[in-house]
């Protein structure tokens, strides 16, 4: 017999009961479906690293391969920034995209913005949160009228394609946050925090925008993702500063997406500057000049 205290036992905590891998199956992995395969595990390092090692060996998974961890205890964001949550508190999941031919390699750099506008939908209807979307990489809900960060979004080339992870609270309660500007579903008063419903919106959602993408070789603009991203991006309209590798940094406006995904900065000596998420080291709130 499980005993009652093991991570793995459906009753050790009764508001954080393990998914349903065979019932998410059922429901995800289906002909025609993007989704091909779709596995949890217990604990692992960060799946998003499982999941690359894979796509760069001799098995390499198809496309569409879903990997899920009921926890990770070296869950990675954007620049190996660490994330930590207690096990079966979130969604840890990475997927597996090739987006190729049909794609050209140079708009691959949507996919994580896409991903953005993917979870924010998703969540809309299945969580009843509205999700703001902080450039480039960020998920935003309301706790107690305070933006608070719930998730964020990693891409990365690996194989042929590109694995995503996704990375989102969603029971943590106030105790259990990694740092006081964090935030959750819960926090944000989430219509219901069962992750299985949560995690079949959040693919659904990733399965429509990514196809509707792909269809359109990519283009952002015939899409629709460009101008959805911009709709619910709390960064622009805003006053950021811009810390750059080498300790440059601009400071002024964002003021707009590029073709490209860039976010562009109408700077305070009068010029606009577009910055890539690769080439930024952060973006920060700036006093108003």
């Amino acid at each position: 017999m499980t005993p009652p205290d093991a991570p793995d036992n459906r009753w050790s905590d009764l508001d954080r009961p393990p998914l349903n891998a065979p019932a998410l199956r059922r429901a995800l992995v289906r002909p025609g479906s993007l989704w091909t395969s779709l596995e949890v595990v217990r604990e692992t390092g960060s799946t998003n690293s499982d999941l690359a090692a894979r796509a760069a060996g001799p098995d390499a998974p198809g496309e569409g391969a879903v990997l899920v961890a009921e926890a990770q205890h070296a869950a990675r964001g954007r620049l190996d920034r660490r994330w930590t949550a207690p096990p079966r508190s979130g969604l840890f999941v990475s997927v597996y995209l090739v987006p190729g031919p049909g794609v050209p390699q140079e708009r691959w750099g949507w996919v994580p913005l896409l991903a953005g506008v993917a979870v924010a939908t998703g969540l809309s209807r299945a969580a009843g949160v509205d999700t703001a979307l902080k450039w480039p990489n960020d998920l935003l809900v309301t706790v107690a009228g305070e933006e608070r960060k719930a998730g964020g979004i990693l891409a990365e080339r690996a194989g042929e394609g590109i694995v995503l992870g996704i990375g989102l609270n969603v029971s943590l309660r106030a105790g259990e946050l990694p740092v006081p500007t964090a935030g959750s579903l819960a926090l944000a008063g989430a219509v219901t925090t069962d992750r299985d419903p949560l995690l079949r919106a959040l693919l659904r959602s990733l399965e429509q925008w990514y196809g509707d993408w792909r269809a359109a070789g990519g283009d952002p603009v015939a899409s629709g993702v460009q101008e959805t991203y911009a709709a619910g991006c709390a960064t622009l309209g805003r006053r950021v500063r811009a810390l750059l590798p080498g300790e440059r940094e601009v400071t002024g406006q964002a003021v707009a997406l590029d073709g490209d995904g860039r976010l562009v900065i109408a700077s305070d000596d009068g010029g606009r500057q577009p910055v890539g998420a690769g080439d930024i080291v952060h973006l920060r709130p700036a006093q108003a000049g």
